[in-house]
């Protein structure tokens, strides 16, 4: 309830009821004493819940009488710094409706002001440097309010009482323009430059609430080739940031989408994330925004500044992160200067501190609704209660891609904003900088890290040269834990873990596993039949050896090897820098070489989404052999589907919708065996290879037609932005009483 406007609506609530009294914060809570008659008393206090601010989301945690004397009206008191931390760190806001009026009223006296902002929205998490959340405690301290807004700040009855990041034209942030020719201004000249410029088809570094984008015209096709190719990013997809029209500001995503209920929701929702939706088949954006797929990912305006740019400019805008190879979005002005003037045309800062990065968080509906693809902005710190209790106060540090950090004490877990990939100087860097701050702001000191089993991973080896004692949790353990965690359900369950690769319990790259028990007490029951990946790591920016290796476990060649394979050839059939793996991502991989003809790729699961985008309809399913080994686990051989992939006589559209619908019985098939012999009250269903849309549907329709539960993640990424959360919640069900 912190930044949300609930003091003053205690205020004014406690009023209108004509009660006497009094509302504080108490370190992440708030208390109120309240004294009146018993039916005005049973009215506020059934308000207090139901009336709440839209972003408030209260609960009563304590209820007592009181015989302590209250003097007459109700008063708002200053934070107490006393008593029991229950901490509660508030994400970022949107622009609301209010504040945008005001943006677009001319008689108004913030017109036009690029850092407008209320109780109902705003900078949060990315501003704030200490708890409580009070001014002094955010990067607007060193901004002096002017005398109007300080009259707003200290009118209990005004929108924008204790309105932390407040401020105006005359006292607030400033716009600056720095150009690559030279050109240097400030305040609506700034704007003004960045406009012609985004008009001119040039590249703008915009910093805004959580970090920089890198933004330019969405429909011109030469701008948007010209930011790929200066970013080397010549095929990921591109988000497109669309202007808001219409009496419910989605107009814009009509015209370029084909968007269900509820992706319309989800851009709507106050985290204003981007949301992956079915583009039209003639949008008017640029054929390059992404390449090869049939989803565009969409997202409104969220900040004064971005909702400015779309309105002079009328047309959207590829807003994309300003970053590098995977490392977190860019946020000091020198920096991004620095480290983006080969990208970049020109800059637009501004003089407002970001205290720590958020990127844009990402939706896409699977299963009927929108899920996580990756947290940040809006939707993280992402608080949980786990269903045990945490032994000692601890950090979690996930993995090696798509890292998140995850502070467990007693049942609270706080997952932060999603960090990136861990492959540069920068990204270890601000994980310290993460790992270090959610310590500080909700007043937990922790006394154990957790981390991923892989010896190689960057915060395996950060966690081991750490003051505290380390504790490894094995990479789809930690994915099972995480969805159990979730859904709060005690088991047995039976959950599919996956993914690309990840460390396996026997020293082999696991991801295509079925575990069973519940947390702390897994054991691997069913897998994918196993073979060696030659070039290890390199197959997943490389599909072409996936594809390769399963011909060659099979004794088959591929004609449509490249000429590097014969090396590659000699070195799995010798083992050499070919590690064994049974992961389902690598199958998908294989598929799409052979079905797309692209044997290299550019980014992370570009030949599986180019795959899935290839399918037409449901496809058909084939049984593939399933079979038990000598260590009792269940595997399904994935060679039948080597024939069928290959066979030129049919559409690769049916084949691809064929290869989906075969992994999917794998999973069903797989579930009815193991029913058999074993209680399975739940399925649950996580790793990145989830995210496949059409996969992840018919697995979830199968189930559920044989009778089975069936889990999804809700609130968390399936991918290995969820490993954070899964790792603390492994520790504390060890360590729970039986």
């Amino acid at each position: 309830m912190q930044g949300v406007g609930f003091r003053p609506f205690v205020h004014r609530l406690a009023e209108h009821f004509g009660l006497s009294g009094s509302v504080r914060n108490r370190v992440g809570r708030v208390e109120i004493i309240v004294c009146g008659g018993e039916l005005a008393l049973t009215a506020f206090r059934h308000d207090l819940i139901a009336k709440a601010p839209p972003l408030a989301r209260p609960r009563v945690v304590a209820f007592e009488r009181t015989a302590a004397p209250l003097g007459q009206g109700f008063a708002i008191l200053a934070s107490a710094a006393d008593g029991d931390a229950c901490v509660s760190v508030p994400a970022d806001c949107f622009l609301c409706d209010d504040c945008r009026r005001e943006l677009n009223d001319a008689g108004d006296r913030r017109h036009g002001y690029p850092f407008i902002n209320c109780t109902q929205c705003g900078p949060r998490y990315t501003l704030i440097t200490a708890m409580p959340y009070d001014r002094v405690n955010t990067s607007m301290a060193a901004f002096e309010l002017c005398a109007a807004c300080l009259a707003e700040y200290e009118n209990p009855a005004d929108r924008r009482y204790h309105a932390e990041p407040i401020a105006c034209a005359d006292c607030g942030p400033q716009l600056t323009w720095h150009a690559g020719d030279g050109d240097v201004c400030a305040g609506a000249a700034a704007l003004d430059a960045a406009v012609a410029a985004l008009c001119a088809g040039r590249i703008v570094a915009a910093k805004g609430i959580g970090g920089y984008h890198l933004i330019c015209d969405a429909t011109n096709d030469v701008a948007v080739a010209t930011l790929r190719k200066r970013k080397h990013r010549p095929y990921k997809p591109l988000a497109v940031m669309v202007p808001a029209a219409g009496n419910d500001g989605l107009d814009e995503v009509r015209r370029l989408a084909t968007p269900t209920p509820g992706e319309l929701e989800a851009l709507s929702d106050p985290a204003r994330p981007i949301v992956l939706v079915t583009a039209c088949p003639d949008t008017g954006l640029a054929a390059a925004v992404a390449p090869g797929l049939r989803e565009i990912g969409l997202f409104l305006p969220y900040s004064p500044l971005h909702q400015l740019l779309l309105d002079a400019l009328g047309v959207p805008l590829v807003a994309t992160s300003a970053n590098l190879s995977g490392e977190p979005v860019f946020t000091d002005n020198g920096e991004a200067e620095c480290r983006l003037r080969d990208i970049a045309d020109a800059f637009l800062h501004h003089d407002r501190p970001i205290v720590r990065p958020a990127d844009d968080s990402v939706g896409r509906r699977i299963a009927g609704r929108v899920r996580p693809i990756r947290l940040g902005r809006g939707q993280a710190p992402l608080e949980m209660e786990l269903p045990w209790a945490q032994p000692e106060p601890l950090i979690a540090l996930g993995g090696q891609m798509k890292t998140t950090v995850t502070l467990s004490w007693e049942r609270r877990a706080v997952v932060a904003p999603h960090i990136g990939e861990m492959d540069s100087p920068r990204s270890l860097d601000v994980l310290q900088h993460v790992v270090d701050d959610l310590q500080s702001l909700y007043g937990v000191e922790a006394r154990v890290l957790a981390c991923d089993a892989h010896p190689g991973y960057t915060t395996h080896r950060w966690a081991q040269r750490q003051s505290l004692p380390a504790v490894t949790v094995a990479h789809h353990r930690a994915h099972a834990s995480a969805l159990v965690a979730e859904a709060a359900l005690a088991g047995p369950w039976l959950v599919f873990t996956w993914d690309g690769t990840g460390y396996g319990e026997d020293g082999t790259l696991w991801g295509g596993e079925a575990l069973y028990g519940d947390v702390s007490t897994w054991s691997r029951v069913a897998s994918l039949r196993p073979f060696r990946l030659p070039g290890g790591d390199r197959a997943g920016r490389e599909p072409w050896r996936s594809a390769a290796a399963l011909h060659w476990t099979c004794g088959r060649s591929w004609a449509a090897a490249p000429p590097e394979a014969a090396l590659a050839a000699r070195a799995h059939r010798r083992g050499i820098n070919s590690p064994v793996t049974s992961a389902a991502g690598r199958l998908f991989d294989a598929a799409a070489a052979m079905l797309t003809g692209r044997q290299t790729v550019s980014y992370e699961a570009e030949g599986p989404m180019r795959l899935e985008a290839l399918c037409d309809g449901t496809g058909e399913a084939f049984a593939l052999p399933l079979a038990q080994g000598e260590d009792g686990v269940l595997r399904s051989d994935w060679a039948p589907l080597l024939p069928l992939l290959a066979d030129t006589r049919r559409p690769v559209a049916r084949r691809a919708a064929d290869f989906h619908a075969s992994m999917a019985r794998v999973i069903v098939d797989q579930a009815l065996r193991l029913s058999e012999t074993a209680t399975v009250r739940y399925v649950g269903l996580t790793g990145g290879v989830f995210q496949n849309r059409v996969l992840a549907e018919l697995a979830i329709n199968g189930l559920e037609s044989a009778g089975f539960s069936v889990f999804l993640p809700k609130r968390l990424p399936c991918n290995d932005a969820a490993l954070s959360l899964g790792q603390a919640a492994e520790i504390a069900a060890r360590c729970a009483p039986c």
